[in-house]
């Protein structure tokens, strides 16, 4: 039984998928500390002063909360954009295609 379960593992390659989810939660984490602790300062401090607020992710209108919103989109663009250029970097193409 344990034999059968470690070549299930191996055939399906559940090692190595459950290494590269360690490595982007962990990778994640720190585009988002990059994005949070850096980035939103730098851009947004000025008009986060007149709004009274510290962070974008607490904007809100009438308890609509559209900073998380926002503050969500700027993750998702950064994190998305770090994919990209890792991808283009490993398979080193001139255009990342869809296969």
């Amino acid at each position: 039984m344990a034999k059968e379960f470690l070549g299930f593992l191996k055939h399906y390659g559940v090692i190595g998928l459950a290494i590269a989810v360690i490595i982007g939660g962990k990778a994640n984490e720190l585009v988002t500390s990059v994005v949070n602790d850096l980035l939103m300062p730098l851009i947004f401090q000025p008009a986060l002063k007149t709004a009274n607020v510290d962070d974008i992710r607490k904007l809100s209108y009438h308890g609509i909360f559209y900073g998380k919103v926002i503050g969500t989109g700027i993750d998702f663009i950064v994190v998305a954009f770090v994919v990209f250029l890792i991808s283009k970097l490993i398979f080193r193409e001139e255009t990342v295609l869809k296969k």
